[in-house]
């Protein structure tokens, strides 16, 4: 019998819940295929399900993302031994070899490694929905972007001035400040330093010749949800799409007419990717993108599988910058 090293969550808890388990590789079935994974994403998603935050049920292989190389087929696949792949929005993705729907994974191009594959994958089409379909940014949009250091902050930054938008990044030190302005962000607010931080986006939006943000993107939730939405303009769209601070409480809906008939929604990518054409289609112009060199992926750190804990205490504790990787 083969095996292969997993990454378990016994139970629903912290980082210190997980263990190293060898589990047994299965055979691939009809339209399946074996891949042996190189890199696989750390992401806030994958706390929140240990946590029970999001349902699961342990004991569970952690992860949802990663990309490997093919290895072994079932009648009928997507692709071939040997092609080169990248998923998410799978569970079970942080192990050595993992059984995968072979509809389900992307063609990674050659100008692209596969660790910068798997550190793109989930939140580089999260950024690619959220500037193309839950809120198009088209020249000129004005946007906020919250942790604008971090993972997906990088990623959302960058595609949004290359679609001709300016960006009001915030984020928690001066040294992650200057990250966001490499990535062509107009205007930076350190909001570990400001007391009135719609304030100081409604300030840095007026310089932009806005009033207010016509979008804001927040990933940071409890902490800064009332804040985006005071620093949107009239009509403006509020898009929550992460708990990093915590989840946003029950609120009144009645702010939003008050507010300016705002807009809230709250994304998953999983909707914006659940036709495999949509999914083909934001993998595409994703990988596209990175292999003609218009986004730039920065990884924050490799961790080995034993040190997991330690990644996700970075992640958790918004110690990083930049994607965080397991390597098998």
């Amino acid at each position: 019998m083969t095996t292969t090293t997993a990454l378990v969550v016994p139970r629903h808890g912290g980082p210190e819940v997980l263990t190293l388990e060898e589990r047994e590789v299965p055979s691939p079935g009809p339209g399946e295929a074996l891949v042996e994974v190189a890199a696989a994403g750390v992401n806030f998603i994958d706390a929140y399900q240990r946590e029970g935050i999001y349902p699961t049920d342990p004991p569970y292989v952690q992860g949802f993302e990663a990309a490997g190389t093919v290895r072994e087929v079932g009648e009928g696949a997507a692709v071939t031994v040997g092609d080169r792949v990248a998923w998410s929005m799978t569970l079970g993705l942080h192990a050595g070899m993992v059984l995968a729907d072979s509809r389900a994974l992307l063609p990674v191009p050659d100008g692209v490694d596969l660790e910068t594959a798997a550190a793109a994958t989930l939140q580089g089409m999260t950024a690619h929905a959220l500037v193309t379909d839950v809120h198009r940014v088209e020249e000129g949009t004005v946007a906020l972007v919250h942790a604008a250091a971090g993972g997906v902050g990088q990623l959302l930054t960058q595609m949004i001035v290359n679609r001709g938008g300016h960006v009001v990044a915030t984020a928690g030190s001066h040294a992650k400040l200057e990250i966001a302005r490499s990535r062509g962000a107009a205007e930076t607010i350190d909001y570990a330093e400001t007391e009135d931080l719609a304030g100081a986006v409604r300030e840095a939006a007026e310089r932009l010749g806005a009033k207010g943000v016509d979008v804001a993107y927040d990933g940071v939730g409890k902490a800064t949800f009332d804040d985006s939405l005071a620093s949107l303009r009239p009509r403006g769209t509020m898009v929550l799409f992460g708990g990093a601070s915590g989840q946003v409480p029950p609120f009144d809906l009645q702010r939003l007419n008050s507010g300016g008939s705002l807009f809230v929604t709250r994304p998953s990518l999983a909707h914006f990717i659940a036709e495999r054409e949509e999914l083909m289609l934001r993998g595409r112009e994703l990988f596209d993108d990175i292999d003609a060199g218009r986004v730039d992926v920065a990884i924050g750190g490799r961790y080995p599988f034993a040190e997991a804990a330690e990644a996700y205490r970075a992640l958790e504790g918004r110690q990083s910058t930049g994607k965080l990787l397991l390597i098998p």
